[in-house]
């Protein structure tokens, strides 16, 4: 019986590697996986899914997978979708009907909450309707399990206020646990520095 799986994790946590893994995972069963992202996310190109060690593939944008039919879509064992907190609450409806229609199962990966800690609007969505919820751990610097989300500028300094997206990858984002997201601590202190001060 098909399901819609959301596994979130914060950055850092190879959610991107992990798809395109189950990604070939089915290729080497002789079954067929179909690769999707919100055209919003376009840092590695249209067309493109890509993780930070390396791995890519191609695919389309989520705009194309909720355009298609169910003769196209039942071509697929499997339907992936990265960075699914950029889909609209549509387009997981959308996703919803391609499981309970068409009976082909939706792995969904991406980010549960922005970096003050809100919920996307996808992620929203697929916690409320996904079959199965998984976490993609990662971890703090501190050594906690990191599950927030931290945006810093050119100087280091931990940002609270701003658009919720804002492209970006290791220059701009790290991941922190809830106790150093309060403290807006992106990294250890060093010698001189106050504890609280980043």
């Amino acid at each position: 019986m098909a399901k819609l799986y959301f596994r979130y994790g914060s950055m850092g946590s190879s959610k991107t590697a992990n798809a395109l893994m189950v990604a070939y995972n089915y290729q080497e069963k002789g079954q067929r996986a179909l690769l999707a992202k919100p055209s919003l996310d376009n840092r590695d190109g249209d067309g493109v899914m890509a993780s930070r060690i390396g791995l890519s593939r191609p695919c389309i944008s989520v705009e194309q997978l909720v355009a298609m039919g169910r003769d196209e879509v039942c071509q697929y064992d499997c339907v992936i979708v990265d960075e699914a907190q950029f889909c609209t609450k549509e387009q997981v409806a959308r996703l919803t009907d391609i499981v309970d229609d068409f009976g082909v199962p939706v792995i969904c990966y991406g980010l549960r909450t922005d970096f003050q800690r809100n919920l996307f609007e996808g992620s929203l969505w697929l916690l409320a309707w996904a079959d199965k919820i998984e976490e993609v751990k990662t971890v703090c610097w501190c050594g906690r399990s990191a599950t927030c989300v931290a945006r810093f500028d050119e100087d280091g300094v931990m940002v609270t206020e701003g658009s919720q997206v804002q492209l970006g990858g290791n220059d701009s984002y790290t991941s922190v646990c809830r106790k150093h997201h309060k403290l807006r601590m992106i990294r250890a202190p060093r010698d001189g520095e106050e504890a609280s001060s980043r």
